[in-house]
């Protein structure tokens, strides 16, 4: 090997590796196949190696390419992390914080949140991602995360902010309709709205006791936001949060003595990340905003 590398040739190599095709990973590091596919032409030259046999559905690592995945990504968790040692030294109030949290959150609770924080602090731009998958926060795809469930990932600073209870709803016209269940038995007989791959809701059942089978659910969508939309034009009964189902007139609270598990929310940032002036101060009315929604959703 005449010389080494640069990063992005090495970046463009994991993309493809974790990607398995140019357009995925063109995708995830927003620039073009061609670009993506110089670079690893590059990067085999470089190294004097063949890193991907490639085939009509996609590229695969050889040996060779399966060899260096580990030290590519242990250069990637490197430069990841002087960016982020870097970017935590900022000491400037103006810029932009970049915030994900799920897509039934960011609908329903975070726009008057970033209302708020926007009127006091004009200098911060909010950028919003709504999304249910996970970001990875050590590689700056977002600054804050509001998470539903209890991040385990190292280097990260978490916050349990309280508990959002789960109900059961379905619409005013479903029950004129359907009538409303009273038991288990009685909810067997209804048309269930819920998840399609996602097992969660019957597994959620079936540990409370309720023997709930996939044909159960006449309708199914993975996509909360539609899920819930289903409920609401009255295609069946739903699973959703009390605060938004109380707060639709449309919507009446099914209550079969069904123990629904709330959802947690937890608020994350990268420990580097949370110490920038910006980040902190939307940090901290986010927490006190989320605690009080937990709060009033309880009573």
């Amino acid at each position: 090997m005449e010389k080494t590398p640069d990063w992005s040739l090495f970046e463009a190599f994991l993309a493809v590796a974790e990607g398995g095709s140019l357009s995925q990973a063109a995708r995830r590091l927003g620039t073009s196949q061609p670009t993506l596919g110089r670079h690893i032409a590059a990067l085999e030259r470089d190294l004097g190696i063949e890193l991907f046999q490639r085939h009509p559905k996609g590229f695969t690592l050889t040996d060779d390419g399966l060899a260096i995945l580990p030290r590519a990504r242990q250069m990637r968790d490197a430069v990841n992390g002087i960016a982020l040692a870097a970017a935590g030294r900022d000491s400037d109030l103006a810029g932009t914080v970049r915030i994900t949290a799920s897509d039934m959150l960011s609908f329903f609770h975070l726009p008057a949140m970033i209302a708020e924080v926007r009127a006091q602090h004009p200098e911060i731009q909010i950028e919003l991602v709504p999304s249910d998958q996970t970001s990875n926060l050590l590689l700056r795809e977002a600054d804050i995360a509001i998470r539903m469930y209890r991040p385990t990932q190292l280097d990260l600073v978490t916050r349990h902010v309280g508990d959002l209870p789960i109900r059961m709803f379905a619409a005013r016209r479903y029950v004129e309709e359907r009538g409303v269940p009273n038991s288990a038995e009685d909810l067997a007989r209804h048309d269930l709205v819920g998840y399609d791959a996602n097992e969660a809701i019957i597994a959620g059942m079936r540990d409370a006791g309720f023997p709930a089978q996939r044909g159960w659910f006449r309708v199914r969508c993975d996509d909360n936001l539609a899920n819930w939309a289903l409920v609401r034009a009255g295609c069946g009964i739903g699973f959703g949060q009390r605060v938004v189902g109380l707060s639709d007139p449309d919507l009446v609270e099914i209550d079969i003595g069904l123990p629904i598990p709330p959802l947690e929310v937890w608020l994350t940032a990268h420990e580097a990340m949370r110490r920038t002036p910006r980040i902190r101060r939307v940090w901290d009315m986010l927490a006190e905003r989320l605690d009080a929604l937990c709060r009033s959703a309880e009573t």
